[in-house]
């Protein structure tokens, strides 16, 4: 094992268990190119205050470079007894390098080199979430162009409430996952702030130009103060608030679309490529790439809550509990970014068979709030249009009759201020759907035109 950069301070070795207790290099080995890149960073900036001449800087550099390569091959950390990725990048450094390996960690803590590593590693995890998060997005708005004018039942308390278009009930979809890519930009801004040149907690000694650094390293600005760096994980949870809320909503458009293409409802087929069978009932074809898709979540909601757990009772600044910060947060990004995916291929994928939900739609009474409103226009007082259409549907339900077969002079008949114009508005749940014009209503007017604003805000997002 490569000596440690501590060990002048200590005369007995530690204890076999503790160093096995202490490894990080199993998991943080994920931050080795990053911490590559940061440290090629650090060497020009150990230059610039002349710590380091212009050979040994280059020399350093080109070192890394090599050892970045070497890194892509597979088995190149097997038999690796190191701490963690930082030590052995700075064992492989030696390797090459020599003795002018021993400068590159002149003025930089282990504290503020975790910090950067971490954040260079979360940028490219934000980027490909949001990447995934887009393509799911795109996926949905396709699915909505494929059916433009199917009606489907729109639920409260899972009961069917009133009918809306299916591009209509997407793009709810697709508002929250807008949020999410929203989310995670403000997550990307507060990740994206050099913390190099802080040192342990105090800030460095030496005369680095932070803004040339983070300039460098294409960061948009450096950290205000030291000590907040040191002990600071904010920016990891927040991307890991936003991955949370970003697999809620995959949650609940799993379960929407394991209830939709079940026997009972019968609206949507998923495709053979992402379903299952069973291993003793020939006829099953099982939902599960959406329940796989739920049932991460809990590893993520996890993952959140024991990072944030960790973090609540720390004492200011560094404590070697932040160590435990590293794999919740790639098991968060890992699993959010993989089921982004699967659920982009599912929503590729998936049919409507919209006859279903259209029939579900006019043997039900979702008119019924249509009604109460066109008598509430014709000039009677809401509070009467709703018992008056509420007296019709339980007369329906009664009866035995859908909305559809009512006849004009039969509305006429159960009570006068239903005219011959409410013959449309049963027959059809269109014909009341086309009053919801209002910006974000269910009307084609508005869908087509929330369809059409949808498909230019995702190339901006």
């Amino acid at each position: 094992m490569q000596d440690k950069l501590y060990g002048g301070r200590f005369e007995g070795g530690q204890d076999k268990f503790f160093e096995k207790f202490s490894e990080s290099l199993h998991f943080d080995k994920r931050l080795f190119s990053v911490d590559i890149a940061g440290s090629q960073a650090f060497a020009r900036a150990l230059e610039s205050v002349g710590i380091l001449s212009a050979e040994e800087r280059g020399t350093i550099v080109h070192a890394f470079g090599e050892i970045a390569v070497e890194g892509r091959a597979p088995g190149y950390f097997d038999g690796a007894t190191d701490e963690d990725v930082h030590s052995f990048v700075i064992r492989k450094l030696k390797e090459k390098a020599g003795a002018v390996a021993d400068k590159i960690h002149t003025g930089r803590s282990r504290n503020e080199q975790v910090s950067l590593d971490t954040r260079l590693w979360l940028r490219g995890a934000i980027e490909e979430t949001i990447d995934a998060a887009k393509a799911l997005m795109g996926g949905l708005l396709e699915l909505a162009e494929k059916y433009p004018s199917a009606a489907v039942p729109g639920y409260t308390h899972m009961r069917r409430a009133q009918a809306v278009l299916w591009p209509h009930y997407l793009l709810a979809y697709f508002e929250m996952f807008t949020r999410d890519v929203e989310r995670l930009r403000q997550a990307h801004a507060r990740v994206n702030v050099l913390p190099l040149g802080s040192g342990a907690l105090a800030g460095s000694a030496f005369p680095f130009d932070r803004e040339a650094i983070a300039a460098d390293l294409g960061f948009a600005a450096i950290t205000r103060n030291s000590m907040d760096v040191s002990g600071d994980r904010d920016f990891a949870l927040d991307y890991m608030h936003a991955a949370n809320l970003t697999m809620l909503h995959l949650s609940r458009l799993a379960e929407d679309w394991i209830l939709y293409s079940s026997e009972e409802f019968g609206w949507l087929e998923l495709s053979d490529g992402v379903s299952s069978g069973s291993s003793l009932m020939p006829q099953k074809k099982n939902p599960d790439s959406l329940e796989l898709i739920r049932g991460k979540c809990g590893r993520v909601f996890g993952a959140y809550s024991a990072l944030f757990v960790t973090m609540k009772g720390l004492p200011m600044t560094y404590n070697r509990d932040m160590q435990e910060d590293k794999e919740p947060l790639f098991e968060a990004a890992d699993q959010t970014i993989a089921c982004l995916r699967m659920a982009a291929i599912v929503a590729q994928q998936v049919t409507l068979n919209p006859s279903v939900p259209e029939k579900a739609s006019a043997e039900s009474w979702v008119v019924a709030t249509d009604i109460a409103e066109a008598l509430s226009r014709a000039g009677l007082p809401f509070h009467q249009s709703h018992k008056l259409a509420g007296r019709l549907v339980l007369h329906g339900i009664k009866s035995g009759k859908n909305p559809a077969e009512f006849t004009a002079a039969e509305l006429a008949e159960f009570d006068p201020h239903f005219t011959t114009d409410f013959v449309g508005i049963l027959r059809d749940p269109r014909n009341g759907m086309a009053t919801r014009t209002v910006p974000g209503g269910t009307a084609p007017s508005s869908v087509a035109r929330a369809l059409g604003e949808a498909k230019e805000r995702i190339g901006s997002l």
